[in-house]
């Protein structure tokens, strides 16, 4: 297997683990590069990384200052790493970007969130259909694998339906993605990740795929209590999100839905923020004719969220609760990751929600790596084999475990050739 060295796009705290796991991988995955607007954000990561002496073998891990919205500096900085693979983990207005100077310079492409336009909210769904899968004959033209969605959800909740479809069901009636942080980070508010790409989410239509068709809801309107395992029972409300558009799509299933877990203080502060209208990503001007973007300045205003993983505390579940048929009999399986905030710091600096977004990434990019997922165009992480992403994620830090009619109990899966046992091994010590 040849290296493949690997550029980062992105400094803040999925970027930061994302740059870890790289390191604890570069056996396989070469030199590590790290590149964002703020060169400091990546010096911190490379610094971060040495001081742990994460790095598995002896190579190059470097940070670079990059507009990743300027196509030439992008495909620039690709030739002059040499990277064979870009995990795109900067704001998601950044995708088509990326995605071109990669289509052009025929190295890998990776993302972990759907494409937005900065003055455009809750576009017309299917969401990927505006603008990533537009571009499907592009990636299949240039010969270059871009796997898109390849977080945690929008990513290993992907792998975990086509892991139900495949093993699990005859036949799937209902797949409903639930996303419950269970942890305290002791501030008043905050956001888990890039405040304006979280309010975002939020302020448009609530779509969802119910009936085989596409159905639109008011956010906060529909209300569902779930009893998770480790969380306990946690209030949750039906939003749109990435997965559904791919995945009501590519299975064949008449409902799915994504639930995320709110408490009462974010809710009431999002209502108070967007009935004030300083959620609106639409450019004022002030009465000094100053123009401002009100969502920017709220988020100007919020912590950094790579600030809150020093105090964070408790524990994540994320999971797809699937019901259908198998052998002629009704059955339902929650088939699910719990992850903890102090240990995802403890290993990599980062709090639990940008470990679960950023450990997904670096499994796949050593997927592509060993040309298991390397399949030369564009694709959902629903369209890849699961098992072997899985497997590898096992390794990494993210176990799957299933619940259903045996119990709740953890899910193993066979090693993956080569890359899974060099993911299992220590890095070597200083």
């Amino acid at each position: 297997m040849q290296k493949k060295n690997v550029l980062i796009i992105g400094g803040g705290g999925v970027g930061q683990v994302v740059a870890h796991k790289c390191a604890q991988n570069n056996d396989v995955l070469g030199d590590i590069h790290i590149a964002s607007r703020t060169l400091a954000k990546c010096e911190a990561i490379v610094a971060s990384v040495k001081q742990k002496g994460t790095l598995k073998t002896k190579g190059e891990i470097a940070a670079h200052q990059l507009d990743a919205l300027d196509i030439e500096a992008t495909k620039a900085l690709i030739a002059k790493t040499r990277a064979g693979i870009v995990i795109n983990v900067g704001s998601a207005f950044l995708n088509m970007s990326v995605l071109s100077a990669c289509i052009q310079t025929g190295v890998a492409y990776i993302d972990t969130a759907i494409h937005e336009e900065p003055l455009k909210i809750c576009e017309t769904p299917p969401w990927y259909g505006n603008y990533e899968w537009k571009r499907r004959e592009e990636c299949a033209k240039a010969g270059i694998t871009a796997i898109l969605g390849a977080g945690f959800d929008p990513g290993v909740v992907n792998a975990y339906a086509r892991l139900a479809k495949d093993e699990y069901f005859d036949k799937i009636d209902s797949i409903d993605i639930i996303d419950v942080n269970g942890g305290d980070h002791g501030r008043y508010f905050a956001t888990n990740f890039d405040p304006e790409i979280n309010f975002r989410e939020f302020t448009g239509t609530v779509w969802s795929w119910q009936n085989r068709q596409w159905t639109s809801n008011k956010m906060f309107e529909v209300r569902k209590d779930w009893d998770l395992p480790v969380v306990g029972t946690r209030p949750t409300y039906l939003t749109g999100h990435d997965e559904i558009h791919s995945l009501s799509r590519n299975l064949d299933v008449p409902d799915i839905r994504f639930w995320m877990g709110f408490g009462e203080r974010y809710i009431t502060v999002f209502t108070v923020l967007n009935n004030l209208g300083l959620l609106s990503e639409q450019p004022i001007r002030t009465a000094e004719g100053q123009e401002i973007v009100p969502l920017k300045v709220v988020k100007a205003v919020l912590p950094d969220p790579s600030s809150l993983a020093p105090n964070y505390t408790g524990k994540t579940c994320i999971g797809d609760l699937v019901k259908g048929e198998k052998d002629g009999k009704a059955r339902e399986v929650f088939i699910y990751n719990v992850a903890d905030h102090e240990e995802a710091y403890a290993e990599v600096g980062s709090q639990g929600i940008s470990y679960t977004a950023g450990v997904p990434a670096v499994a796949a990019a050593m997927l592509i790596a060993s040309g298991e997922w390397d399949v030369r165009g564009m694709v959902n992480v629903e369209e890849l084999p699961p098992r072997p992403f899985l497997g590898l994620l096992d390794r990494m830090g993210l176990p799957t475990r299933i619940r259903d009619e045996a119990g709740d109990r953890a899910l193993s899966f066979a090693a993956t050739p080569d890359v899974a046992k060099r993911a299992a091994e220590p890095a070597l010590a200083d």
